[in-house]
């Protein structure tokens, strides 16, 4: 049977994408095309969205074999290690060996200030409840408060995979806009006064102490928290490499080659999760409000209690820097420095709001770990029960 052109035509018509285009494809890939905006031209945490818009768009091209569904495709490779709890963690590294731990250290208070911010997280767990969501859901959901963009997707991913999509896109979207949401709430709940407030400079750390910080945090926060070991024990890894001062070749590795590539499939592997099957759903427009909300919960209770703690210490602690205890490091500390200096150009804020910030990364950390514990995979609970009741056994049979 000959083939005319006519059905040549067809078939040819019938085999591009254009003949599976749905709605809902045409709608997320306006998405992705918005969020390369944001990142190009509004430059919006560019190194995040720019790969997480364009992993929605391949995702949603009909046929393209490009979402994170399509066994066998490129990216559902890449997203295997979102799956599998490997690409966080290994942010993670990268954070560490780019995190200086020193200002922390030099006012170990700030910590205070990171747990403080954290408060956004387990208000907005309520209201999650409150909205229908289930207490995993609404685990996951929370996080976003942490301005956490790892950490999201990792408790994500153990919690509520069907939301990862959102809560990245939350997660990272609010992250990028710490600049414009911070600034009105730290001038609302601060007196100008306050805002002049100058610090004392900080003292030196010894090398010494830098290297057994990360050590003491991962054998404490782990043994307590065992769920959060993936994160805090790679955090703290990457720092070690940092302070260590003999693995230099590692640590400049991790802070630039590593960190990146893995940044691009985190990313990649994220976007392409954002179908429309999968976005395009009531429970996507809440998880954004709720988002939202924890991220200036988060803030204010950051800045609240540094008001308290700058009475306390008869004002000798500026209340802006309770902002920077979200984990948006070092984003969330420059606003502190910013909107400081707004007031009086000569105050430097910044070191001093890094305190907090890098408090902000553990605390974020160790709410998941207290998530996962709480609401994890019941098998895993049980096992580790068993393990307890062996050992307890044990004990209790030797001779006495």
């Amino acid at each position: 049977m000959e083939l005319t052109f006519g059905d040549a035509a067809t078939k040819i018509i019938g085999s591009t994408g254009f003949s599976s285009l749905t709605l809902g494809d045409g709608t997320m890939i306006l998405v992705a095309c918005i969020l390369l905006y944001l990142a190009i031209w509004k430059k919006f945490e560019p190194l995040l969205l720019l790969p997480i818009g364009f992993g929605c768009l391949l995702a949603n091209l009909p046929l393209s074999m490009m979402a994170s569904t399509d066994s066998g495709g490129l990216l559902n490779f890449f997203y295997q290690g979102v799956k599998y709890e490997i690409l966080p963690p290994l942010v993670f590294l990268g954070v560490g060996a780019l995190t200086d731990f020193g200002p922390l250290l030099a006012n170990p208070s700030t910590l205070l200030l990171g747990a403080a911010a954290q408060i956004g997280v387990y208000t907005t767990l309520v209201g999650a409840v409150f909205l229908g969501f289930d207490l995993k859901e609404a685990s996951a959901i929370g996080i976003i408060g942490g301005a956490d963009g790892p950490t999201s997707i990792f408790i994500a991913s153990k919690l509520a995979p069907h939301l990862l999509a959102p809560i990245a896109v939350a997660a990272y979207s609010y992250m990028s806009l710490v600049p414009l949401i911070q600034p009105p709430i730290m001038r609302w709940l601060t007196t100008a006064g306050e805002r002049k407030i100058k610090m004392e400079q900080l003292k030196p750390i010894s090398q010494t102490v830098k290297i057994i910080f990360p050590v003491v945090v991962t054998i404490v926060c782990c043994l307590m928290l065992p769920g959060v070991t993936p994160l805090l024990g790679m955090l703290m890894l990457g720092n070690l490499f940092r302070e260590s001062g003999v693995t230099a070749r590692l640590h400049e590795t991790t802070e630039t080659h590593l960190i990146n590539i893995v940044t691009i499939l985190l990313a990649l592997a994220v976007g392409s999760s954002m179908t429309a099957d999968t976005f395009l759903r009531l429970e996507t427009i809440k998880i954004i409000i709720l988002g939202l909300l924890a991220f200036c919960m988060a803030t204010a209770g950051g800045v609240i209690f540094a008001k308290v703690m700058s009475k306390l210490s008869g004002g000798k602690i500026n209340p802006l820097i309770g902002s920077a205890g979200v984990s948006a490091v070092p984003m969330a500390a420059r606003v502190s420095q910013k909107v400081g200096a707004e007031e009086d150009p000569s105050n430097f804020l910044l070191m001093h709001a890094m305190g907090p910030n890098v408090a902000g990364v553990i605390g974020s950390a160790v709410a998941a770990g207290v998530f996962i514990s709480l609401f994890g995979d019941p098998t895993v609970d049980s096992n580790h029960a068993e393990i307890a009741t062996n050992i307890i056994s044990t004990i209790s049979s030797l001779p006495k």
